[in-house]
């Protein structure tokens, strides 16, 4: 399905991310991976894909909110490619805290990275993808960022400032033939999750019409559609991917 392609997907070290850069290696796509905490790690799961896949994969430890940064990043992109044909704009934290409880450096590092670090890569792939005038951008969104939810004030405004990005920039950039879309993931087992008591856990699970939480590659395989041919005529929509949770 992406083979020939080249990927970029932020935050890929771990759930979400990890599952979608696995999930476009197998599918033949030269992977770009992305992390902020360890370049070790970042290094190890370059290793991954390229011995299990055989196929190109480059890593940058880089935080995605840091434009010089990021624009080394496609710069390096651009030496070793000449081109990009996905972006999965994924990486983003969560900090919950109630209403009056919320630092100004929570509210600003969440924007920074959800929101901030989104617009940042969008402009830089936006300018690779100009030169072929085609690509496939897919913006991991949430779905407290269509609903909302108590205790996720700063987390839901940064999430449903992307989906508002995805809107736009789908708009502006379809007469060069670049889709924008993006997912909506609900209740999602990934490390974000884990962390949560078993209480927590067994309560969201009812809430899903499905019955159970959704996987990461469940996520993945949904952000390859969107990345693939498969979804040619697709662009300006959020996909959620969420079971039919109820918040």
């Amino acid at each position: 399905m992406l083979d020939g392609r080249v990927a970029f997907v932020t935050g890929s070290t771990r759930g979400i991310g990890w599952a979608t850069a696995r999930t476009f290696a197998s599918q033949g796509a030269a992977v770009i991976v992305n992390g902020v905490t360890s370049q070790e790690r970042v290094d190890k799961r370059v290793e991954e894909i390229c011995t299990e896949f055989g196929v190109p994969c480059i890593g940058f430890l880089c935080d995605v909110s840091n434009p010089a940064c990021v624009r080394s990043c496609y710069a390096e992109i651009f030496k070793k490619f000449k081109r990009l044909d996905v972006l999965v704009n994924n990486a983003g934290i969560v900090q919950d805290a109630l209403l009056g409880m919320i630092s100004e450096a929570s509210i600003r590092r969440q924007i920074e990275v959800n929101t901030m670090g989104a617009i940042f890569h969008l402009q830089e792939a936006a300018r690779l993808m100009l030169r072929n005038r085609s690509g496939s951008i897919i913006n991991v969104s949430s779905i407290v960022g269509r609903n909302g939810n108590a205790g996720e004030i700063v987390y839901s405004a940064s999430k449903a400032a992307l989906i508002g990005l995805t809107y736009s920039a789908a708009k502006e950039l379809a007469p060069k033939n670049i889709r924008v879309n993006a997912v909506a993931p609900g209740f999602i087992d990934t490390d974000l999750t884990k962390v949560l008591p078993k209480d927590a856990h067994a309560e969201w699970s009812k809430r899903v019409g499905l019955g159970r939480m959704g996987t990461a590659q469940e996520v993945a395989n949904t952000i390859l559609f969107l990345a693939s041919d498969q979804s040619s005529h697709i662009s300006g929509q959020v996909v959620g991917v969420d079971g039919c949770l109820v918040i």
